[in-house]
């Protein structure tokens, strides 16, 4: 004899009520218990006894937001049904979403009008419904190493269905941080809709999930049946709406890669089935940027392994090529340009298990939030490594913070100065060359083109005039005003003298500025060769502008601000200067070092 049960919804809020149906296959009478377990903290929270085809649950209004399981007994049988509660308000900057529709998905797979599943079997069914039993975990059970380390490791968080994202934008605004954990395969337009509005607005996310987004599906009849055809020639909706038809996010006619939002795909990752997933245990991942703030408190190095068993049966990966040894995106498979390349896992390999491919772990910027990718399913599950802990641990605590500050993009370097021209970095070493890489935050390496011409300070117009091209401006160590065009082949040229002592150059609307170590602060207009002393007592260690502003970091060690007028004024506190001794700006951020420091940038709001 056999019990089934189901629930009316995936997830339920505190203070609700969630209804579950039950049948047995015999005329046995339908009656027995029911245990409810938190499966986070492995507890039972209520034992109950039910009677008949529909029993009830109230949620208490306290019940912590979590993933639980009614455990149904009749006689000797039992059925399992899993859901989420939701906090009422939100008591954590963190959400978490349960992947119930991959679980739903992959639910009786490989019976024939049963399963989404197996992919290519004739007999796949192309709708299922979530008022059925099962839908639960898969055997691997790819979610729970994360769910039950949160709470142990220090992590209040709150709880969500995927469902529940779908039209989740009022959900999500409670919240600072969204976490996608496991194998979260499986997408609606709504739910992408509702966390790239998320983000772009200023939240953020983190996906320690592999095989992420790969699938689009509708939902109908309230929300209780899947639609997924995986094919566009059987799906009704790609004459109707191509956006909306079920098949993969990068396939045609959707033409929408997931890349876009989670910065990576399957498409370019990795995958072993079967009797080769055993495979995946023997994988590391391998470090390419360990002075990134993802790894603090890791000691990896350069080249480094770690993860052992993270990187899971499935992978994403961006294209991406590799720089003087630097691991770049390409952005050709929609990966946005901002896309920082932390780590990588060389699968092609693989090729002969399921899939080759890559494993790419990375960060980048969407709109006014961060995305984190670790793009594998089985990262949760490796929780007891200490790297991945820790990594885990830092992306949690940043992104579900306010803005952190200054963030490394590079290695250590010793510059004297440094400017932007043309979307590249050039500084001039402590050695007096000058070096070139481009604005990125990736770890690109300096390259050098060329002597630095005794430059202490640099600075580039943001536009060119009828008196100031565009091109390098610099100050020299012995009170000279220098240029050289960004031209690789040009020499530095004199336009004449400078103040003393210079630590610092700006230009603004043809206006150039320095500051000089006695607390100076001059201006040169274009239509005069004689500087004028504007101001004193800057105390300035650096100086640079941007989008008409002046910005000095001094010496306490803080970035202050100014307008460029040709007067007295004071000066602004904005932020902590990280350490920076010397600064430019481009594209909304402003870039510093200091000799023997990481190259850093941040964007120039008050701290936090």
């Amino acid at each position: 004899m056999t019990v089934y049960a189901y629930a009316e919804a995936t997830s339920c809020v505190q203070g609700g009520t969630l209804g579950f149906h039950l049948a047995r296959a015999s005329r046995a009478p339908l009656r027995g218990s029911v245990l409810v377990e938190d499966v986070c903290a492995d507890t039972a929270v209520s034992d109950a006894e039910f009677s008949g085809p529909l029993w009830t649950l109230d949620v208490p209004a306290d019940l912590p937001s979590s993933l639980y399981r009614a455990v149904f007994t009749a006689d000797d049988d039992v059925s399992e049904v899993y859901f989420a509660v939701r906090a009422a308000r939100p008591r954590s900057p963190i959400l978490l979403s349960i992947p119930f529709p991959t679980w739903q998905a992959y639910n009786r797979a490989g019976i024939p009008g049963e399963s989404i599943y197996w992919t290519e079997q004739a007999g796949r069914a192309s709708r299922v419904s979530f008022d059925r039993p099962g839908g639960g975990p898969p055997p691997e059970r790819w979610e729970e190493g994360m769910l039950r380390w949160l709470g142990p490791a220090g992590y209040e968080v709150d709880y969500c269905s995927g469902l529940d994202l779908h039209d989740g934008s009022a959900l999500l605004s409670g919240y600072r941080l969204l976490v996608v954990n496991g194998h979260d395969e499986y997408w609606t337009a709504g739910m992408r809709d509702s966390v790239e509005e998320f983000v772009r607005r200023g939240g953020n996310l983190a996906v320690f999930s592999g095989n992420t987004c790969w699938w689009q599906f509708r939902l109908e009849d309230g929300g209780r049946t899947m639609v997924c055809y995986r094919d566009a020639v059987t799906d009704p909706m790609a004459a109707v709406e191509p956006g909306l038809t079920t098949v993969e996010w990068s396939s045609a006619p959707v033409n929408r890669p997931e890349n876009t939002l989670t910065g990576v795909s399957f498409r370019r990752g990795a995958g072993t089935w079967g009797p080769y997933m055993k495979l995946m245990h023997e994988e590391s991942y391998t470090t390419r940027f360990p002075e990134h703030w993802v790894f603090d408190g890791t000691g990896l190095g350069e080249g480094d392994k770690f993860g052992r068993g993270a990187i899971g049966y499935e992978t994403d990966a961006c294209d991406f090529t590799e720089v003087d040894g630097v691991p770049v995106a390409t952005g050709r498979d929609g990966t946005p340009p901002s896309f920082v390349v932390l780590a990588t896992a060389d699968l092609r390999h693989w090729h002969r298990y399921g899939q080759g491919g890559m494993a790419t772990m990375g960060v980048f910027g969407l709109g006014a939030g961060t995305v984190f990718t670790a793009s594998t399913v089985n990262w949760g599950n490796t929780l007891h490594d200490p790297a991945v802990d820790r990594i885990t641990r830092n992306v949690l605590d940043r992104l579900s913070r306010p803005s952190a500050g200054w963030e490394a993009i590079g290695p250590e370097c010793s510059l004297r100065a440094l400017t932007a021209c043309d979307s590249q970095l050039y500084g001039v070493g402590e050695d007096g060359s000058l070096y070139r890489r481009e604005v990125s935050g990736q770890n690109l390496r300096w390259r050098r083109v060329g002597s630095g011409g005794g430059v202490v300070a640099m600075a580039t117009p943001r536009e060119a005039s009828t008196t100031r091209s565009i091109g390098l401006y610099g100050l020299t160590g012995d009170g000279r005003l220098v240029y050289r065009d960004s031209d690789l082949a040009s020499p530095w040229t004199v336009l004449g003298q400078a103040p003393s002592g210079g630590v610092g150059l700006a230009l603004v609307d043809g206006d150039l500025w320095a500051a000089t170590a006695d607390g100076g602060l001059w201006r040169l207009p274009p239509e005069t060769s004689e500087w004028i002393l504007v101001g004193s007592g800057t105390d300035a260690t650096a100086l640079t502008s941007m989008n008409g502003r002046l910005y000095i970091a001094d010496v306490a060690g803080r970035v202050r601000t100014r307008l460029p007028v040709a007067a007295p004024a004071e000066w602004s506190d904005l932020c902590g200067a990280g350490g920076c001794t010397v600064l430019t700006a481009h594209a909304g951020r402003l870039i510093g070092t200091a000799p023997g420091h990481l190259l850093r940038w941040r964007v120039p709001v008050p701290d936090l």
